[in-house]
């Protein structure tokens, strides 16, 4: 098979170190662009590439389309000096991208031996008869080097044409995943020179996105050159990542975990973990570090609270069960809770709710308890209280604590928020803030 062309490195001033290439990542096939398949291929590839220095530039998607796959390389090429290709490699008439690329750099398909030993290995050891599409999976341009899929038959493919490095990987997650862990990223690493960075997450909720940049505006200001904040909201949720990026001076990561007391300082209630994780996760951590356990009592999110809480590994060591008391009777026959408050201040109220987490305490025999209630909408308003209000609760041997909130956003969006809150409210209970 020919050698493939050499790579031209950008040009650098003598003394100086190279700058990383810029890397854009391309995601080939129509139900990507149909929304018939989310793309976390991107995800993982830009995660992991920013641990071994490497920025992504672009991320674009193109549809089965000849023409539309050169475009789009012919776009890439002026943009990044790396381009990572997934998706097309299958043995479909659809799957058009070892055929694209052939064209593209001027060569012809042909078998390549050890791939092809490979899938007939493949379909032995599960006892399949290999038809003839399958053994043109070990079909590849001719011009380029062969990247082996341990877990799959079609190949990878590593390109390199007038100081542009084009990678092709298969569209299936693991496939792509095992590629860019054997081959693709120590390939670069070694290829290109790489400034490490580091990225430091304080995880936050209770306290929306504007509002922690004004409390921390001036921590933000004081930064160092090197390293970045970003705000990354998600649903009553947000994450701050810091970004630093190596100025020769040691231990980078060291340096930027010293500036998170300052950070504690001005929204430490509002921190619930100095790591990548949940809500959920850090409640259970401090469930377990002291020893309690916890039930729900719940009305409009429905069991969702639980669901959230059960979902961390390990939930049952804390964890002991939760009620769904959609209707009054199921508030008052299993929680405990009185005719008169559901009379005189109805079910949607703290008076209700509070009286609810503390039936919970009592019938599941737990430590702490959170409860919720609300009108999730669209309809059930009353005169008094308007769609998307919504009671939470907290109740633990010494004190019972209740919110309300009001709030429209549509039924799911309003659950999803009473179920956030509710959890939010557990969190700082717990953690004593």
């Amino acid at each position: 098979m020919p050698t493939p062309a050499s790579h031209t490195a950008p040009a650098v001033q003598p003394g100086s170190a190279p700058a990383p290439p810029d890397v854009e990542i391309m995601t080939i096939g129509d139900e990507l662009l149909y929304g018939q398949v989310v793309d976390t291929n991107s995800a993982f590839m830009g995660q992991e590439l920013g641990k071994i220095g490497l920025r992504v530039r672009q991320i674009s998607s193109v549809s089965d389309r000849a023409d539309e796959i050169v475009a789009a390389l012919d776009q890439a090429r002026q943009r990044a000096q790396v381009v990572l290709m997934t998706g097309g490699l299958g043995p479909t008439k659809d799957d058009l991208t070892k055929h694209v690329l052939a064209r593209y750099f001027g060569t012809e398909l042909v078998m390549h031996e050890p791939t092809l030993r490979h899938v007939e290995e493949i379909f032995k050891r599960f006892q399949r008869p290999m038809l003839d599409v399958n053994g043109q999976q070990a079909l590849v341009p001719a011009n380029c080097e062969v990247l082996h899929n341990a877990v799959g038959t079609a190949p990878g493919m590593w390109f390199e044409d007038r100081g542009t490095v084009f990678v092709s990987m298969p569209g299936v997650p693991f496939e792509m995943k095992r590629l860019m862990t054997d081959h693709v990223l120590p390939r670069l690493q070694s290829q290109f020179h790489l400034a490490p960075i580091e990225h430091v997450v304080v995880m936050t909720a209770g306290l929306g996105e504007s509002f922690l940049a004004k409390q921390i505006e001036d921590w933000e200001d004081a930064l160092p050159a090197n390293i970045k904040l970003a705000y990354l909201p998600s649903f009553g949720a947000v994450r701050l990542r810091l970004t630093g990026t190596a100025d020769g001076q040691p231990d980078l990561r060291g340096r930027m975990l010293a500036l998170l007391p300052a950070l504690r300082e001005r929204i430490g209630e509002y921190i619930f973990a100095e790591e990548e994780t949940t809500l959920e996760a850090a409640i259970g951590q401090l469930l377990l570090a002291k020893g309690l356990t916890v039930g729900t009592a719940e009305s409009c999110t429905g069991g969702l609270v639980a669901q959230r809480l059960t979902s961390v590994p390990g939930s049952s060591g804390y964890f002991r069960g939760g009620i769904v008391a959609y209707h009054n009777d199921i508030k008052q026959e299993e929680l405990g809770v009185r005719a008169e408050t559901l009379a005189q201040y109805g079910a949607v109220s703290e008076a209700t709710v509070r009286e609810m987490a503390e039936g919970a305490r009592r019938r599941l025999g737990v430590d702490v308890a959170v409860a919720t209630s609300g009108i999730a909408g669209p309809g059930g308003a009353t005169a008094t209280k308007k769609v998307g209000t919504v009671c939470l609760a907290y109740a633990d041997a010494t004190q019972t604590i209740s919110r309300e909130y009001v709030l429209d956003r549509g039924r799911a969006l309003n659950t999803e928020y009473a179920a956030q809150q509710v959890l939010t409210l557990l969190r700082q209970q717990l953690a004593g803030v």
